[in-house]
C-alpha cells in the first residue's frame, strides 16, 4: 500500500491488532486523567511510525507545500526556561501561572525551538517540536497518513506486554527513556535536557522508539467526549514523578488543538483493513 510521500515504509510497522488491556493496572494514575478502569478494547489492523516524526521529515514537508505552523502564525509558542537561547532573552513575553517554568516566547517556532537564535542544525534525526495538532494533521494529510486513535498508540507503546507500566516492564529504568533526572524543573543531574533523536534508546518489542519520554505525541481523539482539547501520549523530556508521572503507558494528557509547546510533536499511523 502507498504510505506517503515522508514515510519510509521500512520505519512504519504494521501491526494487527486485536484485543488487550487498556488503561491504568497500579491505580498510579491521576483521577483527572481518566485513565481507568481497565477495559479490553479491539484494535484494528494498522501501520504506525516506529518513531516520532523528525525535524528532516517536517521540513521536508514544509518544503513541498510551504505550510506555515500556527507557532509562525501566531508569532510565539512556549519553551521550557532552562533551554531559552541566551539571544532569546528579550523575547519572552510571560510564563504560564500554573507553570512557571514555561516560558512565552516570540519567534519560538518547530525551526527555532529554544526561541530567536537557536536552530536545528544538527537535530534532523530529533522529534520535531512546537507543532500543534492542526499542523499534526496537515503533514499527515500530506503524508496520506493520519493521528492513532489513543487505542492504538496504547496498544503500539505496549509492546505487547500486557498491564505492565512501562513498555519494558514494571520497573523504572531510567536508561531506556528520555525524561526528567534530578530536581524538577531546577536541576537535571542526569541525561539529556531536551530531545534526543527520535531512535534513541532500544525499542519495544514491537519495534517502536521512545513511547515513554522524549516528546508527547498528539492522538486524534477528543481529551473527553465533545470537549476541545485532543489526548497527548507518552510524557516527555519534562515529565518526573515528582511532579507529571506520566511517561507510563497507560498515562495520558491533554492540550488545546492550537497549542504547541517545546516538548510536543507526533507520530504517523495508516489504515491497513482492506489492504
Amino acid at each position: 500500500m502507498p504510505v506517503g510521500r515522508s514515510a519510509d515504509d521500512s520505519r512504519a510497522i504494521a501491526l494487527p491488532g486485536g484485543e488487550f488491556r487498556m488503561g491504568d493496572a497500579f491505580g498510579e494514575g491521576y483521577p483527572e486523567d481518566a485513565e481507568g478502569p481497565v477495559r479490553t478494547v479491539t484494535v484494528e489492523p494498522f501501520r504506525i511510525d516506529a518513531t516520532a516524526v523528525t525535524n528532516a521529515r517536517f521540513a521536508r514537508f514544509v518544503d513541498d507545500t510551504g505550510y506555515v505552523t500556527e507557532a509562525e502564525r501566531y508569532g510565539s509558542s512556549f519553551v521550557f526556561h532552562l533551554l531559552l537561547h541566551p539571544r532569546a532573552r528579550d523575547a519572552v513575553f510571560g510564563q504560564v501561572e500554573a507553570a512557571p517554568w514555561w516560558l512565552g516566547v516570540e519567534g519560538a517556532s518547530w525551526n527555532a525551538p529554544e526561541g530567536p537564535g537557536s536552530d536545528v542544525v544538527g537535530r534532523a534525526d530529533h522529534p520535531v517540536v512546537h507543532v500543534s495538532y492542526h499542523d499534526a494533521l496537515a503533514y499527515c494529510a500530506w503524508a496520506g497518513a493520519r493521528l492513532p486513535i489513543e487505542a492504538e498508540w496504547e496498544y503500539a507503546a505496549r509492546g505487547g506486554l500486557d498491564g505492565r507500566r512501562y513498555p519494558w516492564g514494571d520497573d523504572f529504568a531510567p536508561e531506556r527513556l528520555n525524561t526528567w533526572q534530578g530536581d524538577f524543573p531546577r536541576t537535571s543531574t542526569g541525561g539529556a535536557t531536551g530531545t534526543v533523536p527520535v531512535d534513541a534508546y532500544e525499542p519495544n518489542a514491537l519495534g517502536l522508539f521512545n513511547t515513554s519520554g522524549n516528546v508527547w505525541e498528539w492522538c486524534a481523539d477528543r481529551f473527553v467526549p465533545g470537549g476541545e482539547e485532543r489526548v497527548i501520549r507518552g510524557g516527555s523530556y519534562l515529565c518526573h514523578a515528582s511532579y507529571c508521572h506520566r511517561y507510563r503507558v497507560a498515562a495520558r494528557s491533554k492540550n488545546t488543538p492550537d497549542s504547541s509547546t517545546g516538548h510536543g510533536g507526533f507520530r504517523c499511523a495508516w489504515d491497513l483493513t482492506g489492504q
